[in-house]
């Protein structure tokens, strides 16, 4: 079966929810409850209780900037869809409790699962472990399905467009997370931080035997797309209770530092949502620590998921000890990027991730591709390129596997 038959099976397979047509594989949806929502905006009183301390929020829930009366302006913290969700894991038919995992991350603004099916599923068949889709905070069954909405999304880019002339590449696809992100950046970050702590909330869970096929005595890696690549360094790095230990990441068009991205794309975020995001967490964020007190509890003081988080943001700043880091788990990190992709470009994840003397021993590969695509649609579902997406797919995914399976 060739990658386009492979993926319209899947997606039919997952839209209908008839998982039992699936060949050699079995699909699993389990329930996940977030206990570190709390963490997000929306609410007045704050408390970490690792530390025991009280934050009071010093500033109001989102600024007016880029907002429209009625809109996609929920609390986030009010958020249900974020807080109880779902997510998708894939093992091999007739196996019993899997004793290997491999956690897969999606990218920004990302809605539905589909392009990821044919990934996760050959995954699966190649290293013979069981595959955890699991999504970011705010992200796939974890936003409102209003959001998804195309009626309401392009009236809503719309308005936007007037209210601002000349945005670039607002979009039906992006627009929800634009004026989120335009109005408050520091979404960003606790997003970030509730989906990390779920993951660890996961982790724990399955080592507990909490999970129904999972093997307590599980060992798991992490294939990480996009910024989903952020997260899993973030993961990696801080290695927090040495969970990670022989974890091994693998990033695809991903791994370079936030502000070596180039996310304006009509289907990530428009330029007015990354503009603000882009000051708020590289031109300004040392201002910003000052003025928030829970910010700096969490960015600067006894989080250290926090300050791998705010080594990972520029690239000039905290190089050595982030270079420290990456050095410390050089074999155990393996990146593919693309040429063209113009989003993360390859020089970037290659500049991150070797260091600036480049003397950091991972091994990060460049390919090429000869049929279009984009960083947002590495494999495009064409009739008229398959053969040559049939074999792109199965050589990237074939080093994928490698690494994984040595």
């Amino acid at each position: 079966m060739n990658y386009t038959e492979e993926y319209n099976k899947l997606k039919n397979a997952f839209t209908s929810l008839y998982y039992s047509e699936l060949d050699n594989i079995e699909v699993h949806e389990l329930d996940f409850e977030s206990q570190s929502y709390s963490i997000l905006p929306g609410t007045t009183d704050y408390c970490c209780t690792l530390h025991n301390l009280n934050f009071k929020n010093e500033f109001t829930f989102y600024t007016e900037v880029g907002s429209i009366k009625d809109n996609v302006y929920i609390k986030d913290i009010y958020v249900e869809e974020n807080k109880l969700f779902k997510y998708h894991l894939i093992k091999q038919k007739g196996q019993g409790k899997a004793k290997k995992v491999t956690l897969l991350f999606h990218g920004f603004n990302e809605k539905q699962w589909d392009k990821y099916l044919p990934w996760a599923t050959t995954i699966c068949k190649e290293t013979g472990s069981a595959v955890i889709l699991f999504p970011i905070a705010f992200h796939m069954q974890r936003a409102p399905l209003y959001w998804s909405s195309k009626r309401e999304m392009f009236n809503l880019s719309r308005e936007r467009t007037k209210r601002y002339p000349n945005v670039v590449n607002s979009t039906l696809s992006n627009v929800a997370i634009s004026m989120r992100i335009h109005s408050m950046p520091q979404r960003f970050i606790w997003s970030g931080l509730q989906t990390y702590y779920d993951v660890i909330q996961l982790i724990e869970d399955c080592k507990a035997g909490n999970n129904a096929y999972i093997d307590k005595n599980f060992e798991f890696n992490i294939f990480a797309y996009s910024i989903g690549g952020f997260l899993a360094q973030i993961l990696k790095l801080t290695n927090h209770k040495n969970y990670f230990d022989n974890t091994k990441v693998c990033l695809f068009c991903g791994g370079s530092t936030f502000n070596l991205f180039s996310p304006v794309s009509k289907f990530i975020m428009d330029g007015e949502a990354n503009a603000s995001l882009y000051s708020f967490l590289v031109e300004h964020f040392d201002e910003f620590l000052q003025q928030d007190k829970r910010l700096h509890h969490y960015i600067e003081e006894n989080h250290p998921e926090g300050k791998v988080f705010h080594s990972m943001l520029d690239y000039h700043k905290m190089q050595e000890f982030r270079e420290d880091l990456l050095k410390k788990y050089e074999t155990q990190i393996y990146a593919i990027s693309l040429k063209q992709d113009h989003v993360i470009p390859s020089y970037e994840v290659a500049t991150t991730l070797k260091g600036v003397h480049r003397d950091i021993n991972i091994d990060v590969e460049e390919l090429d591709f000869d049929f279009p695509y984009s960083h947002e649609n590495p494999f495009p579902i064409s009739s008229k390129d398959a053969k040559e997406i049939d074999k792109s797919f199965d050589f990237v995914f074939g080093k994928v596997c490698n690494f994984f399976n040595k």
